[in-house]
């Protein structure tokens, strides 16, 4: 009976078949200049995807994730057969035979949906559903199915099955901005793939069907019974036995939601400034713009550069730095406290003194993705924390001089030009140190005048002072006045050459990897003698005298050294601090975004006690 049943089904299903061959005959002949264009055309190149762009402390440890969609992409070989049944078994069962796409099942579906306005029922293979995620659109009409066919031939030429499976496995979407089997895995349980057991396995498998009604956050039962369906399915197919299936069906599934990863921002944020510049160096950008003739060109070179670095951030990469999580925290904590009450900001960087590496960074406070990091970009006049550099160092350089040498302290005129010592005092002939130690204004001005202002000034070249130019090159340089100023990362830099004479540019990145772990980028430790051991030794000096005796008294003195200079500009609009210890180097600027007086937070030492507490 049930045969008779069926063959009245095909007699009656003879016209519909006709009608079919007839549209698929005026589909293909309207689609013949289409194809014929695909074939010169069609470059299946890979997608435009962002995989995540991974951050890591000292210590290996993950810190900060920046990822709009979060991927984990894995080899095929790295797939439990397991998982490859999951998809074969429920989704193409003939894929490993058929040519991209199943003529039988594209039948079926066009049977299937003659009687309703669109294609709603299925008949894709895994190479036509790749094609789909990759190239084409998701709408439903009979164009965009024929093109689809046309892509999933060609990608079956350009790539093997294997190929093919895996980029299928890495593409698909589950749901929560989450693609690939991989990702699945590590955002739903928090664990690699290979970590999972079968139950959870099915699970993740049974989302992309539809990820909307799978979705496990939102409708989490519907989710498990579509896991009880496929390996019910895999039990039919002999994938495993029935008693397994049932077995992994009463296996409990706890989700374990992964939190992207940013424990501090700021810090962060200067890794993907610290990232721009490692790869303009790298690919000679840098040396290129040093060269440009015209803003235009400047403009075109940065342009490549952006360019540049979106692709690369865009492939994924992970970063290895020298963050160091406890004195990060520490630093945002102890800075936080000093200022909330004030309602002021800070920007500070604390630099290893034996690495010259980064590890901690002080954005501001309250300091949230994407804020301005007053750290490394709050331009301001550092005021007579230069002098060490500009003045002092460049001074005992030529040899000549000594600390001890007499020198005028009294009221100064050079032209229109005349600066005044804090408070208006005249001093008149102190010495050397003790002008230092006091920071007097005038005496700065004159040993400016002895050294020469371009041979002092030839002493910052080796130094990252962006924002200094020739245009600086006047007296009132000697304190601290430029035209635009410096950040705190600028001036803890330089004064890392008074640790030991020479300098190597600080960083925080120690190496940029693939995800496979080769390494793509590093900087070059190149070190320059910048100070001779004898001007190293009296800078050291009279920096340990300010700390003691000087305008920096009230540092906590740590270890067996610290040494500092303050700087304060014109109506104490800015508070700066910048020195080391034995085993730190750091600069820390104090004030607010809109500049006005503190003076009455610089007689209470806000920024001494600032600095006391970055160098804990």
């Amino acid at each position: 009976m049930k045969r008779m049943i069926g063959f009245g089904l095909i007699i009656l299903a003879i016209p519909l078949l006709v009608a079919v061959q007839g549209e698929i005959a005026f589909e293909l002949n309207h689609s013949h200049a289409l194809q014929d264009q695909l074939a010169d055309s069609i470059e299946l190149t890979h997608p435009n995807e962002r995989l995540p762009v991974i951050m890591k402390d000292r210590d290996g440890l993950i810190f900060s994730e920046q990822y709009i969609e979060w991927r984990a992409p894995l080899s095929l070989s790295e797939i439990p057969a397991f998982v490859r049944y999951l998809f074969l078994d429920s989704e193409d069962s003939g894929f490993y035979e058929h040519r991209g796409y199943d003529v039988a099942a594209i039948a079926r579906a066009f049977l299937a949906n003659t009687t309703t306005d669109g294609l709603s029922q299925g008949g894709s293979t895994i190479t036509q559903q790749l094609v789909r995620m990759r190239f084409l659109s998701t709408e439903k009409t009979y164009e965009r199915k024929l093109t689809e066919l046309f892509y999933a031939a060609e990608l079956e030429k350009q790539n093997d099955k294997d190929t093919i499976f895996e980029m299928y496995l890495n593409d698909m979407y589950f749901g929560n901005k989450v693609y690939g089997i991989g990702g699945a895995a590590t955002y739903y349980f928090n664990r690699p793939l290979a970590e999972l057991n079968e139950a959870e396995m099915a699970f993740i498998a049974a989302i992309p069907n539809n990820p909307s009604l799978y979705n496990p956050l939102v409708h989490f039962d519907e989710t498990k019974k579509r896991q009880e369906r496929l390996l019910d399915l895999l039990a039919r197919n002999n994938r495993i036995t029935q008693e397994q299936a049932t077995t992994f069906k009463q296996m409990p599934i706890q989700l374990s939601i992964k939190k992207k990863e940013n424990h501090s921002p700021a810090y962060s944020a200067y890794i993907l400034t610290e990232f721009d510049r490692l790869i303009a160096v790298s690919e000679g950008f840098a040396e290129r713009l040093r060269h440009a003739q015209h803003s235009e060109e400047q403009n075109q070179i940065v342009t490549e550069l952006k360019n540049r670095t979106d692709e690369l951030l865009a492939r994924g990469v992970v970063i290895e730095t020298a963050y160091h999580p406890a004195k990060q925290q520490r630093d945002e904590q102890s800075m936080t406290a000093l200022l909330r009450p004030h309602d002021l900001q800070a920007g500070a960087v604390v630099i290893d003194n034996a690495t010259r590496e980064i590890i901690s960074v002080y954005g501001g406070r309250d300091y949230k993705t994407a804020d301005f990091n007053r750290a490394y970009q709050a331009v301001r006049q550092p005021g007579s924390a230069m002098k060490p550099l500009l003045v002092y160092a460049p001074l005992f350089e030529s040899g000549r001089y000594t600390e001890n040498m007499s020198v005028d302290s009294s009221a100064l005129c050079i032209g229109t030009y005349c600066p005044k010592n804090f408070g208006g005092i005249e001093y008149g002939n102190t010495t050397v140190k003790e002008a230092f130690r006091h920071s007097h204004n005038t005496a700065a001005v004159r040993l400016l005048r002895l050294v020469g202002i371009e041979e002092a000034f030839s002493f910052l070249e080796p130094f990252q002072f962006r924002s200094i130019s020739s245009r600086d090159m006047n007296y009132s340089a000697a304190l601290g006045g430029f035209s635009k100023g410096v950040t705190p990362l600028e001036l803890a830099d330089a004064y890392t050459s008074f640790i030991d004479g020479s300098y190597l540019p600080a960083h925080a990145i120690r190496a940029v990897k693939d995800n496979e772990g080769n390494i793509l980028y590093q900087w070059k430790n190149e070190r320059a003698e910048v100070w001779s051991p004898s001007t190293v030794e009296t800078i050291r000096h009279l920096l340990e005298d300010v700390v003691l005796h000087g305008t920096g008294r009230g540092v906590t003195y740590r270890t067996s050294y610290t040494g500092a200079k303050t700087g304060t500009t014109d109506q104490y609009k800015d508070l700066w601090m910048a020195g080391m210890t034995d085993t730190y180097t750091t600069a820390v600027w104090i004030g607010y975004d809109m500049p006005r007086s503190m003076q009455q937070l610089r007689n209470q030492q806000i920024h001494l006690r600032a600095f006391s507490a970055l160098l804990k």
